[in-house]
């Protein structure tokens, strides 16, 4: 993997935990947050589950 590609994901995955703290905070605001829907629990499912697996990638490259 070329360094601006490391450069990308590292913004990707900043910006991503960023949003995810974001929307943390608007959650902890709300009196009464509404549930996720079946799709957006799918969708940060998934999300997390590929952070997983670029950050194991991430990891293999530096060895």
């Amino acid at each position: 993997m070329s360094n601006s590609q490391c450069n990308e994901q590292n913004e990707q995955n900043e910006l991503q935990k960023y949003l995810e703290e974001k929307a943390k905070q608007e959650r902890e605001v709300e009196q009464e947050p509404e549930p996720l829907s079946a799709y957006e629990a799918c969708v940060l499912k998934e999300s997390a589950k590929l952070h997983e697996l670029i950050a194991e990638a991430q990891k293999e490259v530096k060895k």
